[in-house]
């Protein structure tokens, strides 16, 4: 289940990776959400010009059995204060202010990791904090911003003795794919889920029989369908790098997710490799 459901949030996620009729759908229920408990199947199909069997394919994509549910899930979401609205995040402007621009990026990375929060699923987050604590070996894969994410997580795994490391690189991420075996897990690290490098090395390590793990955007993408785990991420549908920045911040925020979820389970064993790194580099702050 999700720590925090919200079925309007993943309407718009998900809306890209959807059929064109679906869209249709999908656009309507966003732009008019307020009407939408009280319409019919029959009205909103009307309404969205598509049909009542449209209509219905629709919500089973989303994840419902029937009208009455989904209906019932999106009157939840308008109840939630925290509905979600795509004017909550605002891009970056020429000539912007720079106070203007300060609130406005640590608006849209706070409103990126609640949305997260609202999509991700709990059950999956144990999941993937299980298999890391049971693995001998971990292994990130990301491109771009999506590297440097997984350059913090080798740097905090490290940390409590883990054998893990980042490669941010095609033709690196390859050759470890290809030497990992059973009772490693990889992570791969992608908002999009279709980077081609990304599910290159997937693919590799799928044939070796290695526990995948994914950190990507709530949507139907390679690499949410081909992994073992998915941790979903949400991010705003803004134009400039804006958008990159609160992708980074909430994959950041998923890393750190299951660093503390690991070292936790397993406290009495690492707090002694936290304290040892902890020292070491307390000493050499004091030269």
């Amino acid at each position: 289940m999700n720590i925090n459901d919200n079925l309007l949030l993943k309407i718009r996620n998900r809306k890209d990776s959807l059929t064109p009729v679906e869209q249709r759908v999908a656009e309507y229920i966003l732009a008019n959400r307020d009407e939408i408990p009280h319409l019919s199947i029959k009205n909103l199909a009307i309404a969205s010009k598509t049909s009542d069997a449209s209509v219905l394919r629709f919500c089973k994509t989303m994840g419902y059995s029937g009208y009455r549910s989904f209906i019932v899930s999106i009157s939840a979401s308008l109840s939630a204060k925290e509905e979600p609205n795509g004017e909550q995040y605002t891009d970056i402007q020429p000539g912007d202010e720079l106070e203007t621009i300060i609130a406005n990026i640590s608006h849209n990375n706070i409103q990126s990791i609640e949305d997260t929060l609202r999509v991700i699923e709990f059950d999956e987050v144990q999941r993937a904090v299980q298999a890391l604590r049971e693995s001998k070996r971990i292994v990130l894969f990301g491109i771009g911003a999506s590297g440097i994410v997984c350059q913090d997580a080798e740097q905090k795994f490290t940390r409590i003795n883990k054998n893990c490391r980042a490669y941010t690189d095609g033709h690196g991420q390859l050759t470890a794919a290809s030497l990992m075996t059973k009772g490693d897990v990889a992570i791969f690290v992608s908002n999009s889920g279709d980077t081609h490098e990304i599910l290159d090395a997937l693919d590799i390590v799928r044939k070796n029989g290695v526990f995948t793990i994914a950190i990507t955007k709530y949507n139907k993408s390679g690499l949410s369908e081909r992994a073992d785990s998915v941790l979903s991420i949400s991010t705003p549908e803004i134009s400039i790098r804006s958008g990159a920045m609160g992708s980074r911040i909430a994959m950041l925020t998923v890393i750190d997710m299951l660093f503390a979820g690991v070292a936790s389970a397993d406290y009495d064993e690492v707090k002694t490799y936290l304290a040892t790194s902890h020292n070491i580099i307390a000493s050499k702050r004091k030269r």
